[in-house]
């Protein structure tokens, strides 16, 4: 499981989270996978783009796991 830190920040938008850690090439992309409801946040599918991923949240999408750190 990869880790994601959000440095200080008090959380990260899905949709740059898929772009930040390289499973999307560009939010565009990102948002549609999202809508498409191909990423799980704490286990259940998330289809808002916008999101607000905090800390200690887990992302999935495509095999790849991420968990948010402050």
């Amino acid at each position: 499981m990869e880790i994601f830190n959000l440095d200080n920040h008090p959380h990260v938008e899905l949709c740059d989270l898929l772009k930040f850690q390289g499973w999307c090439e560009s939010g565009g992309a990102a948002k549609e996978v999202i809508a498409e409801g191909q990423v799980k946040v704490d286990g259940k599918v998330e289809t808002r783009k916008r999101c607000k991923i905090v800390a200690d949240q887990v992302v999935e999408f495509a095999g790849g796991k991420v968990v948010v750190k402050p």
